[in-house]
Formats: structure tokens, C-alpha cells, sequence
């Protein structure tokens, strides 16, 4: 496939403050045949403004507006609704990609014959600075170690639509990227993750990440309603990832000197 175009789906809500460097590191992109799907959530700050004007800056932004506050699931599903594109990413308003991103993702999917790709990532603060931690990706991810613990960086994710279809995120308000991985490498057989560092990802306040009961009552949801598992498996996925998550895949995690 030469030239393909990637849809890149980005939800917005109150990002006013890193909506315009998101964008900007989409514009930047040595691979330039891409769209961008902008779905703001019913922000109450400029962001929408500011997707406006980026909008009429370039052909390839486009936007939509959730009239009330629907979550990131449904706010991505629209933009993959949407979509026209051979390959879809995901990056959110609040994160960042570097320059070759797109390109060196495309050309190891296409070399390596793979239809879900991620890569490593940098950890940022609110500033924008440098919290001097990659998350490493792991070289092959298969679908049983993505169920024990989410490995795949969402905003590093791509995946090939033209052989696996759309997919969907269950319209939840947290860890329904997680969900959606699931269902693309249940569909591909497995991930290829590229260790080069090819994103960022803003560590913010009150996130998932750091709201450890909040992200345990969505594991089990996915676990429970989403997989369809019955509750004596589903509390076992759950023992399993405890372990995962605070024994193993912190080995993943790698500061800088």
C-alpha cells in the first residue's frame, strides 16, 4: 500500500491550555497524508474556539462538537465513524507526538507485515517538561499479556482498518482504549512494539493513572461487561493484573540519566 492516509482521532474536553501543541505535533509530521478528527466534548473553555481556527488553517483538521458531555468512548467513536482512512491512530488533546511518528510506524507495519503498531513514550508534566521516564514498548504483544495489564500506549497505537475493520471503544469513560487494543490485537494475533521513543504523554492531576480505585472499578468492568466474563473469572483477571501491574510491568518503565 503506498501513500496510505491515516485518520488520527483526537476528543477534546477543556484542553485549552495543550490542545494547540497537540495539533501542532500532528502538522509537523514528516508523513504528511493524514486527517484529523478533532471531537470536542463539550468543553467550557475556548477550546472549541481554538480547534475553529486550526480548522480553517488546514484542510486536513476536522472537527465535530458533542452538544452535551459525552465521555472519551463515545467522543472517539465519532471520530472513527468518520473516518476514511487505511489506518487509524489516536492521540489525545493533552499529549504529543514527535516528528516521525507516522513515518516509522508505516514503514515497520509495512516491512514487518503487522497490523497493530505501538511504540515507547515520554512521560511529561503539566509544562510540558520532561519527567525524565520512558515506557518502554514490549517488542511482540500478544493478546494475552495485553488482558493481563494494558501495555499499549494509546497515543502510540495504529492499527491497519482495511484488514481488520473499524473498531470501536465501548462507550465508557475510562480505560475504553484499553478495551478497543483488546479487540484489535484479538483480531491481528498480535502488536509490534517499536522501543524508539516516538511520543509523549502528559502525566496530569486527578488522572486514571493515579486514581487507583477508580482504575480498578473500570479493569473489572472490562473484565466483567466488555470481555463477558462471568464474576469468578473476572475477580481472577483481576488478581492477575494486580500482580502484572505493580511486579512486572513496572520493568517497562525506564528513567533517563
Amino acid at each position: 500500500m503506498k501513500n496510505p492516509l491515516v485518520s488520527i482521532i483526537m476528543p477534546a474536553f477543556n484542553a485549552e491550555n495543550f490542545i494547540e501543541t497537540a495539533v501542532a505535533s500532528v502538522i509537523s509530521q514528516t508523513y504528511s497524508n493524514w486527517e484529523l478528527f478533532i471531537v470536542d466534548d463539550a468543553s467550557t473553555d475556548t477550546t472549541f474556539s481554538k480547534i475553529e481556527t486550526l480548522a480553517k488553517q488546514d484542510p486536513r483538521i476536522k472537527i465535530f462538537r458533542n452538544q452535551q458531555n459525552l465521555g472519551t468512548g463515545i467522543s472517539r467513536n465519532r471520530g472513527i465513524k468518520a473516518a476514511q482512512g487505511d489506518f487509524i491512530a489516536f492521540l489525545d488533546a493533552d499529549d504529543q507526538w514527535k516528528p516521525k511518528k507516522l513515518e516509522i510506524q508505516l514503514r515497520v507495519m509495512q516491512q514487518k507485515d503487522t497490523l497493530v503498531c505501538f511504540s515507547s513514550y515520554l512521560q511529561i508534566d503539566e509544562g510540558g517538561n520532561s519527567l525524565n521516564k520512558i515506557i518502554e514498548a514490549l517488542p511482540v504483544l500478544s493478546y494475552q499479556k495485553l488482558l493481563k495489564s494494558n501495555y499499549l500506549g494509546n497515543l502510540t497505537g495504529i492499527y491497519n482498518v482495511k484488514k481488520l475493520g473499524k473498531i470501536y471503544a465501548p462507550e465508557i469513560r475510562k480505560r475504553q482504549d484499553w478495551a478497543l487494543w483488546l479487540e484489535a490485537v484479538k483480531r491481528s494475533g498480535r502488536a509490534m512494539g517499536i522501543q524508539q521513543c516516538l511520543a509523549k504523554y502528559r502525566v496530569r492531576k486527578g488522572s486514571i493513572s493515579g486514581n487507583k480505585p477508580q482504575m480498578l472499578k473500570y479493569n473489572f468492568y472490562i473484565y466483567h461487561k466488555v470481555l463477558g466474563y462471568n464474576f469468578f473469572k473476572s475477580s481472577f483477571c483481576m488478581l492477575v493484573f494486580l500482580k502484572e501491574h505493580f511486579f512486572v510491568k513496572t520493568k517497562q518503565v525506564k528513567k533517563l540519566k
